[in-house]
């Protein structure tokens, strides 16, 4: 059994620790907000009154965060309190500057330590089948590795420091893009008078196949266990996906590459979003795309 202090226990965070509490390991949580706190213990997560107290006995800390200065604030603050050869994992998703800067903080104090964002929403946290892309040196790798098995189905080793997170942001833009693309289809199948089973029977077998068109379309019926069919409650909010695409074209400007199309995607999403429709799934966009009734 490993002592982990989970910090962050939120929609993604709350799921992951109780999924290692299910493997048998003494999880230590950490968070602001009193129900999340209380959802957790009753998960079997003990709770601590702060990270030090938390990190102190830990083997293991891993943060799931809203934003970079979150995570350097609390790295900043538990790296100084954990024990000799504990490991700090960062599930967070976040900027490549954030990330590589506590990566920095980690070794400056002889820390090994992974970022290790994740792919797969709300589902994939409560189910344990989320993809976790890394950014470490391999022994840290190599030692996170076991116990992100244990919260997911796909674990990546990306590259070093920063890496994972790299990896997050570019395909998030590319979800971002590709889901205003197949919502834009149905909405032009519609005006057509294709019915969107029609689309989805040949798009999803054609050229046209994609992740938000066979897992996650945007419109009721053809893959019934989509959001759309729940009146698109999030498995990932649209506030979430604006968040990424802004990290995404700041990641752009910061090292010269060109992205029209993700800059275009952000800026329709950030308009979704000023609707009022940041807490609905990001497949909600089709709403937008049809325009407002």
């Amino acid at each position: 059994m490993t002592t982990i202090a989970f910090i962050g226990l939120g929609n993604m965070g709350g799921p992951m620790a109780a999924n290692l509490v299910k493997a048998q390991h003494k999880v230590i949580g950490v968070d602001l907000a009193p129900a999340l706190r209380d959802q957790a213990a009753r998960e079997g997560v003990t709770i601590a009154a702060s990270a030090i107290e938390a990190v102190k006995d830990a083997d293991i800390i891993i943060t799931m965060l809203p934003a970079g200065k979150h995570v350097r604030a609390v790295w900043a603050e538990a790296i100084p309190a954990a024990k000799k050869g504990a490991l700090f994992i960062d599930s967070s998703t976040i900027d490549v500057d954030s990330a590589r800067a506590v990566h920095e903080i980690a070794k400056q104090a002889g820390v090994l330590s992974v970022d290790a964002p994740v792919s797969g929403g709300t589902g994939g946290a409560k189910n344990a089948t989320l993809t976790f892309m890394c950014g470490a040196e391999k022994d840290a790798f190599d030692r996170a590795k076991p116990i992100l098995e244990q919260m997911g189905k796909k674990i990546v080793h990306c590259g070093g420091a920063g890496a994972g997170q790299a990896a997050k942001i570019c395909n998030n833009m590319i979800l971002g893009i590709s889901m205003i693309g197949v919502s834009e289809a149905f909405v032009l199948a519609e005006k057509l008078g294709l019915s969107h089973q029609a689309l989805f029977d040949v798009a999803s077998t054609s050229s046209g196949q994609c992740w938000s068109l066979t897992t996650y379309c945007p419109v009721p019926g053809p893959v019934p266990t989509s959001p759309a069919n729940n009146g698109y409650k999030p498995g990932f909010a649209s506030a979430l996906m604006l968040k990424d695409l802004k990290l995404s074209q700041e990641a752009a400007a910061a090292s010269g590459a060109t992205t029209p199309m993700g800059a275009l995607a952000a800026q329709i999403y950030a308009l979704h979003n000023a609707w009022g429709e940041g807490g609905a799934d990001f497949s909600g966009i089709i709403n937008l795309v049809r325009g407002r009734e």
